[in-house]
């Protein structure tokens, strides 16, 4: 491992989101937070400072970026590839709250940072960076709309788990994967319906057909 002192920014922002969680919980996405981090890890509080010279935004993307990479570390593609695409999100939205389970203070303060107004363009950035991840390691390669409703729809349900989340006292938070789980259900069911307004191929509209029978009608 690089001495922390040898680091450069890059690297010295994940060092740190790691460490940022645990003291976020008590006193917020902040720099009191932040100098605390740099003294765990070892380094001089004005660098990891100008680390994150964004401030609390930048903290936040960080250690969701952290929540990716472990993610990824968890769920290799050997392991997604046994399972169906249903299980696989289900798997990587899990792994992610696995992550974060020791740190739902954080969480929920991260979450007051990034719905503030100023941090909306950033909040709906990392939302799709989530859904987008997820998406790829369960193996999608859709382009086109379906592309980009997939990860819509995949915020949305992402979203509001991490909001049953944060509160759920239930053991192994049983509340929250059966919440999940009925959410991904209602998924598979819309799915499913748009599959079923597909137009046949040989019933396809055609404007200029139609068009001819406004001229042309049958008899």
């Amino acid at each position: 491992m690089t001495d922390p002192q040898d680091m450069t920014l890059d690297e010295l922002r994940p060092a740190l989101a790691e460490r940022l969680p645990q003291e976020a919980a008590f006193d917020g996405w902040s720099e009191k937070a932040l100098d605390a981090a740099a003294q765990s890890l070892g380094v001089p509080a004005d660098r990891a400072r100008l680390a994150f010279a964004g401030g609390a935004g930048q903290m936040v993307d960080a250690w969701f970026a952290n929540i990716d990479r472990h993610m990824a570390d968890q769920l290799p593609p050997e392991t997604l590839t046994q399972m169906r695409i249903r299980d696989r999100i289900t798997a990587l939205v899990l792994a992610r709250l696995a992550a974060m389970a020791p740190h739902r203070e954080a969480l929920r303060r991260a979450l007051a940072v990034l719905a503030m107004p100023h941090h909306v363009a950033m909040a709906t950035a990392l939302g799709w960076r989530a859904a987008d991840a997820m998406w790829r390691l369960a193996g999608d390669n859709s382009t086109g709309f379906a592309h980009y409703t997939k990860r819509m729809t995949l915020i949305g349900v992402y979203g509001s788990t991490l909001l049953v989340f944060i509160d759920d006292q239930s053991e192994d938070y049983a509340e929250t994967r059966a919440f999940l789980d009925r959410r991904i259900d209602d998924v598979m069911k819309f799915e499913k319906f748009k599959a079923q307004l597909k137009p046949d191929p040989d019933h396809h509209f055609s404007l200029a057909r139609f068009l001819g029978r406004l001229r042309y009608p049958s008899r």
